[in-house]
């Protein structure tokens, strides 16, 4: 029975993300997701400066969150099925968030709620001044070159840069 469910959760899901052929598949979008987040695609990736670990860079708070939703105990979290599931069951969570807020579903949304959460991504898309926070955070998920960009500028800037990018894996 939980299997069936968990298929049918995965089906629906790839519904979602196929719409009428013009957004990429949920594989699609996870394989672009790991070449931005670990180019390298090891479940075992750290990073040192956010916390961030695994294929998917998933923050030890959210994995804790989502090990308790799945039933999955916390200590097991970094084995790559558990990985997996946690990815799974969060990008499904941003997708129905993302609908209900009217943004369009692709790779750059879903990669912008998985990077920002999916509450800092609908601002960011939807408001023109944002919290100091969230300036910060903007500043920090850009390339260098990209971090003095005038603070009237950055939101754009952010933008362009991680549609462009999400285009380009």
């Amino acid at each position: 029975m939980r299997k069936n469910l968990l298929m049918l959760c995965a089906a629906v899901s790839m519904l979602i993300l196929s719409g009428c052929g013009k957004e990429p598949s949920l594989d699609n979008i996870k394989e672009k997701i790991v070449k931005v987040e670990t180019p390298n695609g090891k479940y075992t990736t750290v990073n040192k400066s956010s916390g961030a670990y695994g294929r998917y860079q998933i923050m030890p708070k959210t994995a804790k969150v989502y090990t308790r939703k799945l039933n999955i105990s916390h200590r097991e979290w970094k084995k790559p099925k558990n990985q997996e599931k946690i990815f799974i069951a969060l990008l499904q969570d941003n997708i129905v968030d993302l609908k209900r807020h009217g943004i369009e579903v692709n790779a750059f949304s879903v990669y912008g709620a998985h990077q920002q959460g999916a509450r800092g991504f609908i601002n960011i898309m939807t408001k023109d001044n944002l919290s100091r926070k969230s300036y910060m955070r903007l500043r920090r998920n850009l390339p260098r070159k990209y971090r003095n960009v005038d603070i009237k500028d950055l939101r754009k800037t952010w933008i362009n840069y991680w549609k462009n990018r999400m285009v380009e894996v």
